[in-house]
């Protein structure tokens, strides 16, 4: 084993072949000679004293070791973007455009609040805004689509995303005042729940395909659109869950009837959120003001939330 540390160079030489699966790729990858891919290799094995694959098959296959050292490679290779971000974010200048994905159950009032702030303190700085749900905003930020997310609720990131807490907001199960479940008295079991259709908010991204979210009945109506869902609510075709804020004036007027579930706590129904951005992209003074901005929020959210009612 050689005293020479790997460089970055044979680190993402490495990272390349591992996930192509092949030198040839991972050369047109990385804009090399396969040649030089594979002593940039050679020399990395060299210098690890360890064999990282197994070149007897049709395709190089990792070894034992290889796949020990991919989980270092690759985390050494996000630190070394992290930081290359972070100092193009410190010495860059003011952003032409900021790009932002927002969970569609995000609080608009709040959004609108953040974005009005925003234009005055940046009026030549363009914004791209878009709203998805569930794993939308995730898809969008990982692919490069939108620096900034705000998310709904995750059990883990990824690696190359940084996330903080921004909020959340209460659930409320509602449904029309002619719907069966309306005219139960006191809490409605599951049981009942599942004979009755239920209007699902569903994912465009796959990122939670397979996966159900809060879904009782046996017989779903999902849809994309959260503004879709609250009309069919209103119309009477179906219950469900949807933010406090946007079906609190149905609730007062009597348009909407809040339902009381037999295995749901109302006072702790809550749907949190994350700022999210990946690692290894530049912020600049635009970003980081909505950054802090967002945080601003949350934190007096969360505020309110510990404070005692009056």
């Amino acid at each position: 084993m050689s005293d020479r540390s790997p460089t970055l160079d044979q680190l993402r030489a490495f990272l390349a072949v591992a996930e192509t699966g092949s030198f040839s790729r991972a050369a047109e990858t990385l804009n090399r000679a396969q040649s030089v891919i594979s002593y940039t290799i050679a020399n990395l094995e060299a210098e690890l004293g360890c064999t990282l694959f197994e070149r007897a098959r049709r395709r190089p296959v990792l070894t034992e070791a290889g796949r020990a050292m991919l989980i270092d490679a690759r985390r050494v290779e996000l630190m070394m973007r992290e930081m290359t971000a972070r100092a193009a974010g410190l010495t860059g200048g003011l952003e032409g455009e900021v790009s932002l994905a927002v969970d569609v159950m995000y609080s608009s009032a709040q959004l609108v609040s953040v974005l009005q702030a925003f234009a005055r303190e940046f009026p030549t700085v363009a914004l791209k805004l878009q709203m998805e749900a569930l794993g939308g905003v995730l898809k969008l930020v990982l692919d490069g689509e939108s620096g900034l997310g705000i998310s709904g609720p995750r059990e883990s990131w990824p690696d190359s995303l940084e996330a903080v807490a921004a909020g959340a907001v209460h659930l409320a199960a509602v449904a029309a005042p002619c719907h069966p479940l309306a005219q139960h008295q006191g809490k409605i079991s599951v049981a009942a729940l599942r004979e009755h259709t239920q209007l699902v908010l569903s994912d465009r991204s796959r990122l939670t395909e397979g996966r159900n979210f809060g879904v009782y009945a046996t017989h779903t109506w999902r849809l994309g659109d959260l503004g879709a869902k609250h009309r069919l609510l209103l119309a009477g075709l179906g219950w469900g869950s949807m933010p406090e804020h946007i079906v609190e004036q149905d609730i007062a007027a009597g348009t909407l009837v809040r339902l009381q579930l037999a295995d749901r706590d109302p006072t702790h129904a809550f749907y949190g959120f994350s700022l999210i951005h990946r690692v290894d992209t530049r912020s600049g003074p635009a970003t980081r003001w909505l950054v802090e901005r967002f945080a601003v929020f949350a934190g007096a959210q969360g505020s309110r939330a510990a404070s005692p009612s009056q």
